[in-house]
């Protein structure tokens, strides 16, 4: 993989949109050729990361695809209001970029989070989505389901406790630190070696944005209540579009056993684990992804 230019001159063209009132960011790429016959890829980012996280990405699947990758409203270079976030927001976010900008069937690439807005978006809305490639599939509902009755109270104590301003605050000052960031990358990436200087840019930058405070203590707050996600486990298998699963065996952020526990839920759900890979697959080995999703998809969508 080449770092010798800058990030941001390897992520396409990136442009401003207003959406909803609100300045979002997203970029795209085309190929010199032949792309009106090929089906177009939007890559959505996980939690704290951005469209500079997919820089690995972008320009070797816009050799055969038009690619697009959004900024998430809260993160990256998109505007960090103090909005009511939830995954449905999020979703309404893809789909009214994908009305504006493409209208043809696309294919949501998403890591984390962005898997789960996915699938999510997916269900939502047939007429936007052909195909899924999800890396690291949360299901907080299973999370929550992993906590014995009796404890649940306490865990939700807890939490709106540290949600309180007395503590979101001096908390968001910690975790924004570049030093603090690498620690997290650490734990995310089995790999030592893919957690550059460069990642710990593009993950400490849109925290030192004004508003991020704000935005982080809303995304906190949201995060710990019932409506934030839908299930996996309800929406899995309603859908009928082929669909590819991401997982890397060293994942210690979403346990690699709701790998196998989700292919149960739908006979579309294709598995591809990946040996000594952690949560974010398409940066730790792109590679290895990148040919991944462009074979996948031209074995079952072009």
């Amino acid at each position: 993989m080449t770092t010798a230019s800058h990030w941001q001159q390897r992520v396409g063209n990136q442009r401003d949109w207003v959406w909803r009132g609100w300045q979002t960011r997203y970029t795209y790429i085309r190929p010199t050729q032949n792309y009106q016959k090929k089906t177009p890829l939007i890559l959505l980012h996980g939690f704290g990361a951005s469209i500079g996280h997919w820089r690995h990405n972008i320009g070797v699947l816009g050799e055969h695809h038009t690619v697009y990758a959004l900024d998430m409203l809260g993160f990256g270079a998109s505007e960090k209001p103090g909005a009511n976030y939830a995954i449905q927001l999020w979703v309404e976010q893809v789909y009214d970029f994908w009305k504006a900008f493409i209208r043809q069937p696309v294919i949501l690439v998403g890591n984390s989070n962005g898997s789960l807005i996915s699938l999510v978006a997916a269900a939502a809305h047939p007429d936007m989505v052909k195909g899924l490639v999800m890396m690291s599939l949360p299901d907080p509902s299973l999370e929550q389901e992993a906590i014995p009755p009796f404890l649940q109270p306490l865990v939700l104590t807890i939490k709106n406790l540290v949600a309180s301003p007395l503590l979101l605050k001096p908390l968001f000052l910690l975790i924004r630190q570049p030093n603090f960031l690498r620690r997290w990358a650490g734990l995310a990436y089995s790999n030592p070696e893919a957690i550059t200087d460069e990642l710990i840019e593009i993950l400490a930058e849109p925290p030192q944005d004004k508003g991020s405070t704000r935005a982080f203590s809303a995304l906190f707050k949201a995060s710990i209540g019932k409506d934030f996600s839908p299930s996996v486990k309800a929406i899995l298998p309603t859908l009928q579009i082929p669909m590819l699963l991401i997982w890397g065996d060293k994942d210690k952020f979403v346990p690699p056993a709701l790998a196998h526990r989700f292919t149960q839920y739908n006979p579309n759900l294709q598995l591809l684990s990946l040996e000594g890979v952690g949560h974010c697959p398409h940066d730790e080995s792109p590679e290895l992804v990148n040919q991944v999703i462009l074979d996948w998809v031209d074995r079952c969508l072009n």
